[in-house]
């Protein structure tokens, strides 16, 4: 089974991407945000512990997300693998996926690094807030927390995999034609 990680900023066109490799590749689409605001529009008991933490610009705990996702491997079936969208953001998550990954005898296939400079990111996540009404989106103040988490939390994810996963890593220019960026990385997916 292939695990591909996509790993970026908010705003780097992971969504996008990861809803046309997992269709062309048959591949579980993993996204916690996705996960997150399912949560929250049903209003369990996480979503709307997660909807406060995600409204303040932070992360969810790894202990929560963590779970979710063992819980959605444990529970996928009828794929060629999973596709990590934004997950894992932190170290201790990539650390702890490599682990669960192992019992499973499995292992991270591909990390593709989306990088674009941060005013695309800015100017993505104001248009995604637009289109989609979604209150993180909407707020610049939100959108710089959230950069500035990712940087301090999420950016240790893309040098951890960089040091120690120096074959399966790849950075893709995510400042381009959407079909562009999607063919680079068919590219990478395509020589696994």
């Amino acid at each position: 089974m292939l695990n591909i990680i996509l790993i970026g900023p908010p705003g780097s066109g992971k969504g996008t991407q990861a809803k046309q490799i997992s269709t062309k590749y048959n591949l579980k689409h993993l996204s916690t945000g996705d996960i997150l605001r399912n949560e929250v529009k049903n209003q369990t008991p996480l979503g709307l512990q997660a909807k406060s933490i995600m409204d303040k610009g932070e992360l969810v705990s790894d202990e929560i997300v963590i779970g979710m996702i063992k819980n959605f491997i444990d529970n996928a079936t009828g794929a060629n693998g999973f596709l990590y969208d934004g997950f894992p953001r932190t170290v201790a998550q990539a650390e702890a996926l490599n682990k669960m990954l192992q019992q499973k005898d499995m292992l991270v296939n591909a990390i593709i690094f989306m990088d674009a400079p941060e005013k695309v990111f800015i100017e993505r996540m104001q248009k995604r807030a637009e289109i989609e009404g979604r209150t993180d989106d909407a707020d610049i103040n939100v959108i710089r927390k959230r950069l500035v988490e990712y940087y301090e939390k999420t950016f240790p994810v893309k040098e951890y995999y960089e040091k120690y996963f120096t074959n399966a890593f790849h950075t893709i220019n995510a400042n381009q034609e959407v079909e562009n960026v999607f063919n680079d990385i068919c590219k990478v997916i395509n020589n696994l």
